[in-house]
């Protein structure tokens, strides 16, 4: 699925809101792809800084664990939690808890979103 991550007015939301709706009524189909609009562009560069576009690329070329990613990365544990964190309510990524053979459990992550746009 393609995702599109852009800044928007609320005026611009609901006429892509009216849009879709029109669709649906018609019975047409609804473009298959996601839109993580903001109103404040200083919201937007909060979830596309450097380091979560790192993470993000690293988990879609290669999911494992988080303890795994953090050791890639050669960044600190909890810190690539955070951000995993955050690409995560937004949409981008899934952490799911896998069973570990015999014992325990670990947090494995993946990217959700195939192909991310930016647009201003």
């Amino acid at each position: 699925m393609k995702t599109i991550i852009k800044t928007e007015s609320p005026a611009e939301f609901f006429k892509r809101g009216r849009e879709i709706a029109r669709l649906a009524d018609q019975s047409k189909p609804i473009p298959h792809e996601r839109i993580i609009a903001f109103e404040d562009p200083e919201d937007m560069a909060k979830l596309i800084t450097t380091a979560k576009l790192a993470l993000f690329r690293e988990v879609r070329s290669s999911p494992g664990s988080i303890t795994k990613l953090s050791a890639r990365l050669h960044r600190d544990r909890s810190a690539v939690k955070r951000d995993i964190d955050e690409l995560e309510r937004a949409g981008l990524i899934k952490v799911e808890n896998k069973p570990l053979p015999g014992h325990g459990r670990k947090k494995a992550v993946r990217a959700v979103a195939e192909l991310v746009l930016l647009s201003l």
